[in-house]
């Protein structure tokens, strides 16, 4: 099956760029380097960036990556932000749709095709259970956008298998390889791809854990995920200050693997 798409730039935050899926070296996979492997098996010559840097804010990708992919003119970009605003008390979900449209229509204007994505489902994270709302009316505005710019959209917020604890990492804040893997098979899904695979195939059975473990599990995940979040952001530090896209170039999808 030949595609249509011969080129491929990812823009956003840790969720694009990977974490924590390790990959070669001390760079991350993730599920747009995997949906890249997908779309380069059906597409000869097949072209790959990925400007994504963690802890961006929605701001800070559109200034920094997004005149970048336009100037490249792929054929396809995945476009995701705005959750690290999410994240911050008293930000405002209609706002940051307003300034997330503007982007994506300067994008398709420029002639490419658009990949966007829900939120999550914050229901099974402690802590995080009470963004689920500004996460609802954030998901609606990106819908409308995808609607009235004609992109695609992978609908993460109705993915329920990553419901499950074994999709995420020891930080609960970004995917686990599988997680990863199941994110880049719908995102295939989406783009009409086929694959032997599933991202809805249920988990095996998880074995259970008493009460008294979990909340042990919860205080530590607290004190060593939660508590440093906290003190970045009262500091004004991001886990990506300093660092560099890991695929800063759009180059063929062979070259991009064998340079990792």
């Amino acid at each position: 099956m030949l595609l249509r798409w011969n080129s491929l730039v990812a823009l956003g935050d840790s969720f694009t760029e990977g974490m924590d899926d390790p990959g070669p070296g001390d760079t991350y996979l993730g599920w747009a380097d995997r949906l890249a492997s997908m779309i380069a098996q059906n597409a000869p010559g097949f072209r790959y960036a990925n400007f994504a840097i963690r802890g961006k804010m929605l701001q800070e990708i559109i200034d920094e990556q997004v005149p970048l992919a336009i100037s490249l003119k792929p054929d396809l970009v995945t476009f995701c932000g705005g959750g690290n605003d999410i994240l911050v008390p008293n930000s405002d979900p209609d706002a940051l749709a307003e300034v997330y449209e503007v982007a994506v229509a300067d994008l398709r204007a420029a002639g490419c095709d658009v990949v966007i994505f829900t939120g999550f489902d914050t229901r099974s994270t402690p802590l995080l259970r009470s963004l689920r709302g500004k996460v609802a009316i954030y998901n609606a505005h990106l819908w409308s956008i995808a609607e009235r710019y004609h992109c695609r959209m992978v609908d993460l917020w109705s993915m329920h298998v990553l419901h499950d604890r074994r999709a995420w990492s020891a930080d609960r804040l970004h995917l686990s390889p599988e997680g990863h893997q199941r994110v880049a098979l719908k995102a295939a899904e989406v783009l009409g791809l086929t694959n032997d695979q599933a991202w809805s195939e249920p988990w095996p059975a998880l074995v259970h854990t008493d009460w008294v473990t979990q909340r042990k599990a919860d205080l530590k995940w607290a004190r060593e995920h939660v508590v440093p979040w906290i003190g970045r952001q009262l500091r004004g530090e991001s886990m990506g200050d300093g660092l560099v896209p890991k695929r800063p170039e759009l180059l063929p999808f062979a070259l991009c693997a064998e340079e990792s």
